[in-house]
């Protein structure tokens, strides 16, 4: 078995002598591990970061075997952002987020072009957590959760919609939602329109409804938690006066 795709690297650990064991995101073969001989190499390591961009070449003898891959690293990656730790700790928060929720060897497309999409805008301090949010919103979407957020659930209104059900995620409009207002999440307007803008408190609310949806829909049949790099974020947003 053999193939080669574009892909980012999601995770990387040493495995032997000085070989690594490499999670990568693929465009057309979704999430997929290899083994990475030399991966802990000065040479090859700075090249098997979270986030890293690479052409990837896999091998395996049968399809249900742990294969090998070699790495051809694409433009700069993470080291670009060496100046930004907090762009850095976003492109790990979304790496753990997309490793611990994709299946593997599943494709994925959409969720390869949203971590893309994120990725580009990192250098754009102002507007990349709110891109952070609709990474999430779209891989929930890729693996069969999207939100409903065209019109009012309970009216099918189409106008004024700040709140999202827990249970549906879908969304509710102010009128409809003003009794229930303290059970629902808020919808931040960058969510239902790239012209909505972003006010102080939207990212909280973006960040607060993806991992609501995530957990319920995602970590919470797995019986796992959302990942602690997912959490150290909004910890660094907030500390940054970033939410």
């Amino acid at each position: 078995m053999e193939f080669e795709d574009d892909a980012f690297v999601l995770s990387a650990r040493p495995h032997g002598e000085s070989g690594a064991i490499v999670e990568f995101l693929t465009a057309a073969h979704g999430r997929y591990a290899a083994h990475v001989p030399g991966g802990t190499s000065r040479r090859i390591k700075p090249f098997l970061q979270p986030g890293a961009r690479a052409v990837m070449s896999y091998r395996a003898r049968v399809s249900d075997q742990l294969g090998s891959a070699s790495v051809e690293p694409v433009g700069e990656g993470p080291s670009a952002l060496f100046d930004d730790a907090l762009a850095l700790a976003g492109l790990s928060a979304a790496a753990a987020v997309a490793a611990a929720a994709l299946p593997e060897r599943e494709p994925h497309p959409g969720a390869f072009y949203a971590f893309e999409a994120l990725t580009d805008s990192l250098i754009h301090p102002d507007i990349w957590p709110a891109i952070f949010v609709r990474f999430e919103a779209g891989l929930l979407q890729d693996l069969g959760f999207g939100l409903d957020l065209s019109k009012c659930a309970a009216t099918g209104a189409l106008d004024n919609l700040i709140y999202v059900s827990p249970r549906t995620g879908r969304a509710v409009s102010a009128e409809a939602g003003e009794p229930y207002k303290d059970k629902l999440l808020h919808l931040p307007p960058f969510l239902l329109s790239a012209q909505g803008g972003i006010q102080p408190g939207d990212v909280r609310a973006g960040l607060d409804l993806t991992a609501h949806f995530l957990q319920a829909f995602v970590f919470n049949p797995l019986n796992r938690p959302l990942p602690q790099a997912r959490l150290w974020l909004v910890d660094r947003l907030s500390d940054a006066d970033r939410l």
